[in-house]
């Protein structure tokens, strides 16, 4: 059989974390959602109703063009 030390140190040496686990993997998460700056909430907000205007908009746009090409296409075949 073949010995896996050659590999394992292929991996670490690639840069890719050793194997830590499931509660390390936690620790790791949590650690860095500590270091993440949040927005405010003033700016969450305003960003919210501005995701939720330009999904409306474009809902709109695209709906009317399919409104559009379905008419043309009734048009077309003469139904």
């Amino acid at each position: 059989m073949a010995s896996r030390q050659p590999a394992q140190r292929a991996i670490r040496s690639s840069g890719a974390a050793p194997r830590g686990g499931v509660f390390r993997f936690f620790i790791e998460v949590f650690a860095e959602l500590r270091r993440t700056t949040w927005p405010s909430r003033q700016e969450a907000t305003r960003l919210s109703i501005l995701v939720i205007v330009v999904a409306a908009f474009f809902g709109v746009f695209l709906g009317a063009i399919d409104y559009g090409f379905g008419r043309l296409a009734e048009f077309l075949i003469g139904a």
